[in-house]
Protein backbone atom coordinates (compact mmCIF):
# COMPACT_ATOMS: atom_id res chain seq x y z
CA UNK A 1 0.00 0.00 0.00
CA UNK A 2 1.49 3.62 -0.83
CA UNK A 3 2.37 6.21 1.90
CA UNK A 4 -0.16 8.90 0.39
CA UNK A 5 -2.40 10.82 3.12
CA UNK A 6 -5.71 10.81 1.91
CA UNK A 7 -6.66 13.92 -0.28
CA UNK A 8 -10.03 16.08 0.55
CA UNK A 9 -12.61 17.10 -2.53
CA UNK A 10 -10.49 15.72 -4.77
CA UNK A 11 -11.44 15.89 -8.49
CA UNK A 12 -10.15 13.13 -11.24
CA UNK A 13 -10.50 12.76 -14.32
CA UNK A 14 -11.67 8.96 -14.18
CA UNK A 15 -15.43 8.59 -14.47
CA UNK A 16 -15.08 6.58 -11.48
CA UNK A 17 -14.27 9.64 -8.94
CA UNK A 18 -16.06 12.44 -10.53
CA UNK A 19 -19.28 9.34 -10.69
CA UNK A 20 -19.15 9.97 -6.39
CA UNK A 21 -17.94 13.62 -6.28
CA UNK A 22 -20.68 15.06 -8.38
CA UNK A 23 -23.36 13.67 -6.83
CA UNK A 24 -21.74 14.04 -2.79
CA UNK A 25 -19.97 17.77 -3.60
CA UNK A 26 -22.97 19.46 -3.11
CA UNK A 27 -24.40 17.81 -0.18
CA UNK A 28 -21.27 17.79 1.66
CA UNK A 29 -21.37 21.73 1.41
CA UNK A 30 -21.48 22.97 5.14
CA UNK A 31 -22.69 19.76 6.35
CA UNK A 32 -21.05 19.35 9.67
CA UNK A 33 -21.26 15.97 11.83
CA UNK A 34 -22.32 16.66 15.20
CA UNK A 35 -20.06 16.50 18.11
CA UNK A 36 -19.26 18.36 21.34
CA UNK A 37 -17.52 20.28 18.40
CA UNK A 38 -19.12 20.02 14.59
CA UNK A 39 -16.67 19.36 12.40
CA UNK A 40 -16.72 19.59 8.36
CA UNK A 41 -17.24 16.31 6.48
CA UNK A 42 -15.30 15.69 3.56
CA UNK A 43 -14.94 13.36 0.33
CA UNK A 44 -11.48 11.79 0.13
CA UNK A 45 -9.52 9.53 -2.06
CA UNK A 46 -7.42 7.18 -1.30
CA UNK A 47 -4.65 4.20 -2.70
CA UNK A 48 -5.90 1.08 -4.53
CA UNK A 49 -5.17 -1.71 -1.37
CA UNK A 50 -5.38 -5.31 -2.05
CA UNK A 51 -8.29 -7.00 -2.49
CA UNK A 52 -9.55 -7.54 0.99
CA UNK A 53 -10.11 -5.69 3.87
CA UNK A 54 -8.22 -2.69 4.95
CA UNK A 55 -6.59 -3.39 8.15
CA UNK A 56 -5.53 -1.44 10.87
CA UNK A 57 -2.07 -2.07 9.57
CA UNK A 58 -2.68 -0.25 6.27
CA UNK A 59 -4.76 2.67 7.87
CA UNK A 60 -2.15 3.26 10.11
CA UNK A 61 0.95 3.17 6.98
CA UNK A 62 -1.72 5.51 4.43
CA UNK A 63 -2.63 7.65 7.11
CA UNK A 64 1.15 7.60 9.35
CA UNK A 65 -0.45 6.91 12.12
CA UNK A 66 2.47 6.93 15.25
CA UNK A 67 2.23 3.10 17.04
CA UNK A 68 0.58 4.53 20.28
CA UNK A 69 -2.25 6.56 18.59
CA UNK A 70 -5.61 4.03 19.07
CA UNK A 71 -7.30 2.74 15.78
CA UNK A 72 -10.84 0.87 15.84
CA UNK A 73 -12.51 -0.94 12.84
CA UNK A 74 -16.13 -0.47 14.16
CA UNK A 75 -19.36 -1.68 11.83
CA UNK A 76 -20.37 0.82 9.20
CA UNK A 77 -23.98 1.59 11.27
CA UNK A 78 -22.23 3.21 13.98
CA UNK A 79 -21.19 6.11 11.66
CA UNK A 80 -24.29 6.90 10.37
CA UNK A 81 -26.33 6.72 13.38
CA UNK A 82 -25.91 9.75 15.29
CA UNK A 83 -26.60 11.54 11.78
CA UNK A 84 -29.58 9.79 10.37
CA UNK A 85 -31.84 8.91 13.22
CA UNK A 86 -33.79 11.90 13.48
CA UNK A 87 -34.90 13.07 17.10
CA UNK A 88 -37.89 13.79 18.09
CA UNK A 89 -36.64 17.14 19.87
CA UNK A 90 -35.17 17.93 16.28
CA UNK A 91 -35.69 21.72 14.79
CA UNK A 92 -35.86 21.97 11.04
CA UNK A 93 -32.00 22.74 10.70
CA UNK A 94 -31.53 19.72 12.22
CA UNK A 95 -34.05 17.50 10.00
CA UNK A 96 -32.45 19.31 7.03
CA UNK A 97 -29.41 17.81 8.49
CA UNK A 98 -30.50 14.27 8.73
CA UNK A 99 -32.28 14.41 5.63
CA UNK A 100 -28.64 15.65 3.75
CA UNK A 101 -26.89 12.67 5.43
CA UNK A 102 -29.90 9.87 4.16
CA UNK A 103 -29.01 11.26 0.92
CA UNK A 104 -24.45 10.89 1.22
CA UNK A 105 -25.67 7.67 2.91
CA UNK A 106 -27.36 6.22 -0.21
CA UNK A 107 -24.95 7.99 -2.52
CA UNK A 108 -21.73 6.25 -0.82
CA UNK A 109 -23.74 2.68 -0.72
CA UNK A 110 -24.67 3.30 -4.55
CA UNK A 111 -21.50 3.83 -5.54
CA UNK A 112 -18.69 2.15 -3.21
CA UNK A 113 -18.50 -1.80 -2.05
CA UNK A 114 -16.81 -3.16 0.72
CA UNK A 115 -17.04 -0.12 3.23
CA UNK A 116 -15.48 0.07 6.33
CA UNK A 117 -15.44 1.96 9.20
CA UNK A 118 -12.68 3.21 11.16
CA UNK A 119 -11.98 5.45 14.56
CA UNK A 120 -8.50 7.04 14.77
CA UNK A 121 -7.79 8.60 17.74
CA UNK A 122 -8.32 9.61 21.39
CA UNK A 123 -10.45 12.56 22.19
CA UNK A 124 -10.25 13.73 19.37
CA UNK A 125 -11.09 11.42 17.02
CA UNK A 126 -11.20 11.52 13.30
CA UNK A 127 -13.37 9.31 11.47
CA UNK A 128 -12.86 7.89 8.07
CA UNK A 129 -16.03 5.83 5.98
CA UNK A 130 -13.92 4.15 3.45
CA UNK A 131 -15.29 1.99 0.42
CA UNK A 132 -13.79 0.51 -2.97
CA UNK A 133 -14.45 2.37 -6.42
CA UNK A 134 -14.86 0.34 -8.96
CA UNK A 135 -11.44 1.11 -10.57
CA UNK A 136 -10.13 -0.58 -6.65
CA UNK A 137 -9.12 2.23 -5.63
CA UNK A 138 -10.29 3.40 -2.22
CA UNK A 139 -12.54 6.47 -1.45
CA UNK A 140 -15.03 7.88 1.21
CA UNK A 141 -15.30 10.24 4.10
CA UNK A 142 -13.95 12.28 6.74
CA UNK A 143 -14.69 14.28 9.51
CA UNK A 144 -13.89 14.52 13.15
CA UNK A 145 -15.46 14.06 16.32
CA UNK A 146 -14.13 15.59 19.81
CA UNK A 147 -15.28 13.14 23.14
CA UNK A 148 -14.13 14.09 26.06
Amino acid sequence: MEDKKPEENTKSPDDNSSQLNEPLEPLLTDLYYPSESDEPVTFITGPTADEGPLTDKQIREWLQVPDATPIEERPEADFWAPVTEEKDWYGEEEKARTETFKQVKATIEQHLTDRQFFRVGETEIDLYLLGRRPDGTRAGLKTMIVET
